[in-house]
Protein backbone atom coordinates (compact mmCIF):
# COMPACT_ATOMS: atom_id res chain seq x y z
CA UNK A 1 0.00 0.00 0.00
CA UNK A 2 1.10 3.53 -1.02
CA UNK A 3 2.06 5.42 2.30
CA UNK A 4 2.18 9.13 2.40
CA UNK A 5 3.41 10.26 6.20
CA UNK A 6 2.88 13.84 6.88
CA UNK A 7 4.89 14.88 10.44
CA UNK A 8 7.06 18.05 11.36
CA UNK A 9 9.11 17.60 15.30
CA UNK A 10 10.89 14.55 17.16
CA UNK A 11 7.64 12.83 17.74
CA UNK A 12 7.10 11.72 14.41
CA UNK A 13 10.52 10.86 13.27
CA UNK A 14 10.64 7.55 14.81
CA UNK A 15 7.44 6.44 13.41
CA UNK A 16 8.57 7.46 9.43
CA UNK A 17 11.96 5.22 10.63
CA UNK A 18 10.21 2.63 11.85
CA UNK A 19 8.06 2.51 8.49
CA UNK A 20 10.58 2.32 6.41
CA UNK A 21 12.61 0.02 8.50
CA UNK A 22 9.68 -2.54 8.40
CA UNK A 23 9.89 -2.33 4.34
CA UNK A 24 6.66 -0.01 4.18
CA UNK A 25 5.97 1.34 0.94
CA UNK A 26 6.09 5.22 2.11
CA UNK A 27 5.54 7.03 -1.50
CA UNK A 28 6.36 10.66 -0.12
CA UNK A 29 7.07 12.65 2.47
CA UNK A 30 5.17 16.29 3.64
CA UNK A 31 6.68 18.27 6.89
CA UNK A 32 6.23 21.80 7.92
CA UNK A 33 9.18 24.30 5.95
CA UNK A 34 12.20 24.63 6.86
CA UNK A 35 12.76 26.98 10.06
CA UNK A 36 15.66 30.04 10.55
CA UNK A 37 17.25 29.58 13.87
CA UNK A 38 20.62 30.17 15.81
CA UNK A 39 22.46 33.56 15.26
CA UNK A 40 23.15 33.35 11.75
CA UNK A 41 19.58 32.31 11.01
CA UNK A 42 19.82 29.63 8.75
CA UNK A 43 18.22 27.32 8.04
CA UNK A 44 17.18 24.12 9.89
CA UNK A 45 15.13 20.73 8.56
CA UNK A 46 12.85 19.24 10.55
CA UNK A 47 13.45 16.12 12.39
CA UNK A 48 11.19 14.18 9.97
CA UNK A 49 13.04 15.60 6.98
CA UNK A 50 15.95 14.33 8.29
CA UNK A 51 15.04 11.14 8.50
CA UNK A 52 13.63 11.62 5.20
CA UNK A 53 16.15 12.40 3.23
CA UNK A 54 18.38 9.55 5.06
CA UNK A 55 16.18 7.26 3.10
CA UNK A 56 16.14 9.14 0.07
CA UNK A 57 12.45 10.12 0.25
CA UNK A 58 10.52 12.78 -2.09
CA UNK A 59 9.94 15.48 0.28
CA UNK A 60 7.31 17.79 -0.21
CA UNK A 61 6.82 21.61 1.89
CA UNK A 62 3.96 23.25 1.40
CA UNK A 63 3.30 26.24 3.41
CA UNK A 64 -0.81 25.09 3.47
CA UNK A 65 -3.22 22.81 1.07
CA UNK A 66 -5.28 25.79 0.04
CA UNK A 67 -4.05 26.22 -3.41
CA UNK A 68 -5.41 23.61 -6.01
CA UNK A 69 -1.91 23.06 -7.12
CA UNK A 70 -0.96 21.52 -3.71
CA UNK A 71 -4.08 19.30 -3.91
CA UNK A 72 -3.18 18.29 -7.81
CA UNK A 73 0.42 17.10 -6.58
CA UNK A 74 -1.08 14.86 -3.54
CA UNK A 75 -3.92 13.52 -5.69
CA UNK A 76 -1.24 12.80 -8.34
CA UNK A 77 0.53 10.27 -6.13
CA UNK A 78 -2.46 8.39 -5.78
CA UNK A 79 -1.53 7.08 -1.95
CA UNK A 80 -3.69 4.35 -0.12
CA UNK A 81 -3.03 5.73 3.01
CA UNK A 82 -2.06 9.19 4.96
CA UNK A 83 -0.73 8.60 8.08
CA UNK A 84 -0.31 11.61 10.42
CA UNK A 85 1.96 12.37 13.22
CA UNK A 86 1.82 16.42 14.76
CA UNK A 87 1.91 17.86 10.78
CA UNK A 88 1.42 21.15 12.06
CA UNK A 89 -1.61 21.74 9.75
CA UNK A 90 -5.04 21.34 9.22
CA UNK A 91 -6.08 19.21 6.37
CA UNK A 92 -8.97 20.14 4.22
CA UNK A 93 -11.75 17.59 3.23
CA UNK A 94 -10.22 17.14 -0.19
CA UNK A 95 -7.35 15.90 1.14
CA UNK A 96 -9.23 13.53 3.99
CA UNK A 97 -11.22 11.92 1.08
CA UNK A 98 -8.38 11.75 -1.34
CA UNK A 99 -6.98 8.15 0.37
CA UNK A 100 -8.79 4.76 -0.02
CA UNK A 101 -7.68 4.05 3.53
CA UNK A 102 -8.24 7.66 5.04
CA UNK A 103 -5.30 9.79 6.80
CA UNK A 104 -4.63 7.96 10.04
CA UNK A 105 -3.46 10.30 13.19
CA UNK A 106 -1.11 9.23 15.79
CA UNK A 107 -2.30 11.38 18.88
CA UNK A 108 -0.72 11.49 22.34
CA UNK A 109 -3.72 10.90 24.21
CA UNK A 110 -6.36 8.90 25.22
CA UNK A 111 -8.92 10.34 23.14
CA UNK A 112 -11.20 12.03 23.98
CA UNK A 113 -9.38 13.42 26.87
CA UNK A 114 -6.93 15.94 25.44
CA UNK A 115 -7.65 16.82 21.97
CA UNK A 116 -5.82 19.87 20.67
CA UNK A 117 -2.36 20.93 20.84
CA UNK A 118 -0.61 20.29 23.97
CA UNK A 119 -1.80 16.93 25.07
CA UNK A 120 1.56 15.73 26.87
CA UNK A 121 1.54 18.88 28.88
CA UNK A 122 -1.84 19.07 29.97
CA UNK A 123 -1.77 15.35 31.11
CA UNK A 124 1.37 16.25 33.45
CA UNK A 125 -0.36 19.58 35.07
CA UNK A 126 -3.67 17.68 36.00
CA UNK A 127 -1.50 15.06 37.56
CA UNK A 128 -2.86 11.77 35.66
CA UNK A 129 -1.29 9.17 36.47
CA UNK A 130 -1.55 7.96 32.89
CA UNK A 131 -1.85 9.04 29.35
CA UNK A 132 -1.56 7.52 26.52
CA UNK A 133 -1.19 7.00 22.71
CA UNK A 134 -4.75 6.83 20.18
CA UNK A 135 -4.44 5.72 16.15
CA UNK A 136 -7.27 7.57 15.03
CA UNK A 137 -8.92 8.39 11.55
CA UNK A 138 -9.34 11.97 10.88
CA UNK A 139 -11.94 13.75 10.29
CA UNK A 140 -12.80 17.71 9.74
CA UNK A 141 -13.04 18.03 13.25
CA UNK A 142 -10.02 18.78 15.75
CA UNK A 143 -9.47 15.02 17.25
CA UNK A 144 -12.65 14.20 17.05
CA UNK A 145 -12.72 10.81 14.33
CA UNK A 146 -13.54 7.31 15.15
CA UNK A 147 -10.21 5.59 17.19
CA UNK A 148 -8.83 2.45 15.91
CA UNK A 149 -6.31 1.41 18.63
CA UNK A 150 -5.48 2.96 21.86
CA UNK A 151 -2.31 2.06 24.53
CA UNK A 152 -2.18 3.76 27.96
CA UNK A 153 0.82 4.76 28.93
CA UNK A 154 1.84 5.35 33.28
CA UNK A 155 3.22 8.61 33.99
CA UNK A 156 6.39 8.65 36.12
CA UNK A 157 7.10 11.33 38.91
CA UNK A 158 10.32 12.05 36.84
CA UNK A 159 8.57 12.59 33.37
CA UNK A 160 8.95 15.56 31.75
CA UNK A 161 6.85 16.47 28.57
CA UNK A 162 10.31 15.79 26.72
CA UNK A 163 10.12 12.44 28.11
CA UNK A 164 6.84 11.37 27.97
CA UNK A 165 6.51 12.68 24.34
CA UNK A 166 9.71 10.31 23.53
CA UNK A 167 8.21 7.33 25.11
CA UNK A 168 4.84 7.94 23.65
CA UNK A 169 6.50 8.10 19.91
CA UNK A 170 7.89 5.25 20.54
CA UNK A 171 4.72 2.93 21.62
CA UNK A 172 2.84 4.96 18.59
CA UNK A 173 5.30 3.92 16.23
CA UNK A 174 5.17 0.10 16.99
CA UNK A 175 1.35 0.54 17.35
CA UNK A 176 1.31 1.51 13.67
CA UNK A 177 3.20 -0.74 12.26
CA UNK A 178 1.54 -3.42 13.92
CA UNK A 179 -2.11 -2.51 13.35
CA UNK A 180 -1.42 -1.18 9.02
CA UNK A 181 -1.40 -4.35 7.86
CA UNK A 182 -4.70 -5.19 10.06
CA UNK A 183 -6.28 -1.95 9.00
CA UNK A 184 -5.77 -2.40 5.15
CA UNK A 185 -7.36 -6.05 5.73
CA UNK A 186 -10.35 -4.92 6.51
CA UNK A 187 -9.87 -6.10 10.32
CA UNK A 188 -10.00 -2.82 12.16
CA UNK A 189 -13.52 -1.48 13.14
CA UNK A 190 -13.21 2.58 14.28
CA UNK A 191 -14.59 2.96 17.77
CA UNK A 192 -16.43 6.89 17.48
CA UNK A 193 -15.11 8.66 20.56
CA UNK A 194 -17.90 9.83 23.64
CA UNK A 195 -17.96 13.54 22.67
CA UNK A 196 -19.13 13.96 26.46
CA UNK A 197 -16.08 13.49 27.34
CA UNK A 198 -14.05 15.38 25.32
CA UNK A 199 -11.60 18.51 26.63
CA UNK A 200 -9.09 20.68 24.72
CA UNK A 201 -6.13 21.68 25.44
CA UNK A 202 -4.78 25.11 23.71
CA UNK A 203 -1.34 26.21 22.72
CA UNK A 204 1.09 27.31 25.21
CA UNK A 205 2.45 30.62 25.58
CA UNK A 206 6.23 31.32 27.17
CA UNK A 207 4.64 33.48 29.90
CA UNK A 208 2.33 30.35 31.23
CA UNK A 209 5.79 29.11 32.84
CA UNK A 210 6.04 31.77 35.12
CA UNK A 211 5.61 30.46 38.71
CA UNK A 212 2.85 31.53 41.10
CA UNK A 213 4.54 30.86 44.29
CA UNK A 214 1.40 31.15 46.36
CA UNK A 215 0.26 27.87 44.02
CA UNK A 216 0.33 24.76 46.34
CA UNK A 217 4.34 23.22 45.61
CA UNK A 218 2.45 20.12 44.03
CA UNK A 219 0.83 21.95 41.13
CA UNK A 220 4.55 24.25 40.75
CA UNK A 221 6.39 20.31 40.69
CA UNK A 222 3.73 19.33 37.97
CA UNK A 223 4.53 22.82 36.12
CA UNK A 224 7.90 22.25 36.07
CA UNK A 225 7.99 19.09 34.96
CA UNK A 226 5.20 19.91 31.81
CA UNK A 227 6.98 23.19 30.98
CA UNK A 228 10.39 21.01 30.46
CA UNK A 229 11.62 21.26 27.73
CA UNK A 230 9.71 24.33 26.78
CA UNK A 231 8.96 27.07 27.41
CA UNK A 232 10.30 26.12 30.79
CA UNK A 233 8.84 27.47 34.35
CA UNK A 234 10.80 30.35 35.73
CA UNK A 235 10.72 33.09 38.06
CA UNK A 236 13.38 35.98 38.53
CA UNK A 237 16.55 36.75 40.62
CA UNK A 238 18.34 39.81 41.07
CA UNK A 239 16.09 41.20 37.43
CA UNK A 240 17.60 38.22 35.81
CA UNK A 241 15.15 35.11 34.76
CA UNK A 242 15.74 32.35 36.98
CA UNK A 243 14.90 29.04 35.42
CA UNK A 244 13.73 25.79 37.85
CA UNK A 245 14.98 22.61 35.34
CA UNK A 246 14.31 19.72 37.82
CA UNK A 247 12.26 19.85 41.02
CA UNK A 248 10.75 18.16 43.99
CA UNK A 249 7.66 18.17 45.79
CA UNK A 250 8.55 18.14 49.55
CA UNK A 251 5.33 18.13 52.24
CA UNK A 252 6.42 20.40 55.10
CA UNK A 253 4.94 23.45 56.62
CA UNK A 254 5.61 26.94 54.60
CA UNK A 255 4.61 30.26 55.94
CA UNK A 256 5.79 33.24 52.87
CA UNK A 257 5.42 31.81 49.25
CA UNK A 258 8.53 32.60 47.26
CA UNK A 259 10.73 32.24 50.24
CA UNK A 260 13.63 30.66 49.90
CA UNK A 261 15.45 27.96 52.33
CA UNK A 262 18.19 25.89 53.11
CA UNK A 263 16.97 22.02 53.02
CA UNK A 264 18.17 20.26 55.94
CA UNK A 265 18.98 17.08 54.12
CA UNK A 266 20.93 18.47 50.96
CA UNK A 267 23.32 21.26 50.44
CA UNK A 268 20.86 22.57 47.75
CA UNK A 269 17.63 24.57 48.92
CA UNK A 270 13.54 24.98 48.40
CA UNK A 271 11.08 27.68 47.80
CA UNK A 272 8.33 28.06 50.37
CA UNK A 273 4.53 27.95 48.41
CA UNK A 274 0.86 28.24 49.24
CA UNK A 275 1.14 24.52 50.76
CA UNK A 276 4.48 22.77 51.07
CA UNK A 277 7.63 23.31 49.95
CA UNK A 278 9.54 23.34 46.22
CA UNK A 279 12.81 21.72 46.54
CA UNK A 280 15.15 23.04 43.34
CA UNK A 281 17.84 19.88 42.16
CA UNK A 282 19.27 22.15 39.02
CA UNK A 283 18.56 25.65 37.86
CA UNK A 284 19.72 28.22 35.33
CA UNK A 285 20.33 31.79 35.48
CA UNK A 286 19.60 33.75 32.41
CA UNK A 287 22.47 33.45 29.79
CA UNK A 288 24.58 30.85 32.08
CA UNK A 289 24.38 26.91 31.88
CA UNK A 290 22.60 24.46 33.69
CA UNK A 291 23.52 23.43 36.86
CA UNK A 292 22.75 21.99 40.43
CA UNK A 293 20.62 23.56 42.96
CA UNK A 294 24.15 23.05 45.29
CA UNK A 295 26.57 24.73 43.18
CA UNK A 296 24.45 27.49 42.25
CA UNK A 297 23.82 28.36 46.22
CA UNK A 298 27.64 28.30 46.60
CA UNK A 299 27.77 31.10 44.37
CA UNK A 300 24.40 32.62 45.32
CA UNK A 301 24.88 32.31 49.12
CA UNK A 302 22.14 35.62 49.53
CA UNK A 303 19.50 33.53 48.11
CA UNK A 304 18.87 32.21 51.37
CA UNK A 305 15.29 34.09 53.11
CA UNK A 306 15.21 36.08 50.10
CA UNK A 307 11.62 35.81 49.01
CA UNK A 308 11.56 35.52 45.06
CA UNK A 309 8.63 37.62 43.29
CA UNK A 310 5.41 37.10 42.69
CA UNK A 311 4.01 36.54 39.82
CA UNK A 312 3.41 39.23 36.99
CA UNK A 313 -0.43 40.36 36.75
CA UNK A 314 -1.71 39.36 33.42
CA UNK A 315 0.64 36.24 33.22
CA UNK A 316 -1.51 33.34 31.78
CA UNK A 317 -1.48 30.20 34.02
CA UNK A 318 -1.87 26.12 32.45
CA UNK A 319 -2.30 24.71 29.45
CA UNK A 320 -6.57 23.50 28.93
Amino acid sequence: MGIVFMGTPEFAALPLELLMQNHADVIAVYTQPDKSSGRGRSLTASPVKKVALNWGLTIYQPVNFRSEEEKDRLKALKPDVIVVAAYGQILPKAVLELPHYGCLNMHPSLLPRYRGVSPVPAAILSGDESTGISIMKLDEGVDTGPVLVQAQVMIADWDTTGLLTEKLSRIGAQLLIEILPRWFAGKITPRAQDNSQANYTRMTDKEAGEIDWTQPAVNIWRQVRAYQPWPSSYTRWQGKQLKIIEAVYIDAPSKTPGRVVKLSDSTGFGVETGLGILGVVSVQMEGKRIMASDEFLRGQRQLIDSVLPERREGAKIGNS
